[in-house]
């Protein structure tokens, strides 16, 4: 264990990712870890400590990653949910809405959406993906989790209308920023990270369909950079969306925009 935990300090990473590692090579939860390990598991967690140490994300060699207390299937490929996103949900669900009509946009592993349902199981919840695997992946947390969420192989908004409430974590890094990205993102889809020159290649699109989407009084909720997210709101003021406001994360970095759809039209 010790010799797991010093690599992982030597190489910048957090010591915790040790026991998760050992846990997963031993098939038993962290804390079941017992004082003697067998030589079969050491070399097991030794292998994905190297993976590790080449960049691989932790999430993808553990297989499970929780998400607003979910645990949540991860593959290759499938944009991992961030401890940020939890934060938009949060503000999302300090909505009073009564079985409200939801949609996820471009929902990856089902992370937000399944996490709406699991706190307001009286919502109707929607979510669209394009990619086929990450849409496997969040039928498949669906039914692990025996949340009943539908999913739609569409873009954006898949032409969905009345919508009470639209969240969305879109791609939002600016091309640029690949040629400086953690080496982990490389595991990931591009197109669930890069959004064009300035970040709002996808985001653009989504708000103007959830112009068309929202019933009249509905909101949307979306996950942004610091770089951009000033930007698109000073837009979306200028299309006639109101109560544009845009709300920091836990580190002081501007990073959640929401707005309504005018409930006069």
């Amino acid at each position: 264990m010790r010799v797991l935990e010093k690599e992982l300090e030597e190489a910048g990473l957090s010591p915790r990712e040790a026991r998760l590692l050992l846990a997963k090579a031993l098939g038993v939860l962290p804390f079941q870890i017992p004082r003697e390990v067998p030589k079969a598991a050491q070399e097991e967690a030794l292998a994905l400590l190297e993976r590790r140490l080449a960049g691989y994300p932790l999430q993808y060699l553990l297989g499970e990653w929780e998400f607003f207390g979910l645990p949540l299937k991860m593959r290759e490929g499938v944009l991992i949910p961030r401890p940020e996103t939890e934060g938009l949900l949060e503000w999302a669900l300090e909505l009073p809405l009564e079985a409200p009509k939801v949609l996820d946009v471009g929902t990856g592993s089902g992370a937000i959406a399944l996490a709406y349902k699991a706190r307001r199981p009286e919502a109707r919840v929607y979510a669209t993906e394009i990619d086929p695997e990450a849409l496997a992946l969040a039928r498949e947390n669906a039914e692990t989790l025996g949340l009943e969420v539908t999913f739609l192989p569409l873009p954006l908004t898949g032409g969905l209308r009345g919508v009470d409430l639209i969240l969305s974590n879109p791609p939002y890094l600016p091309e640029g920023y690949r040629a400086i990205a953690p080496k982990e993102l490389a595991h990931e889809n591009p197109l669930a990270l890069y959004a064009g020159e300035d970040g709002l290649k996808v985001a653009r699109p989504l708000v103007a369909e959830a112009w068309e989407a929202l019933r009249p009084g509905g909101w949307i909720y979306l996950e942004l950079a610091p770089e951009n997210i000033h930007l698109l709101a000073r837009e979306m003021a200028a299309m006639g969306f109101e109560q544009v406001e845009v709300k920091e994360d836990l580190l002081g970095r501007p990073r959640y925009l929401r707005a309504q759809r005018p409930r006069a039209g």
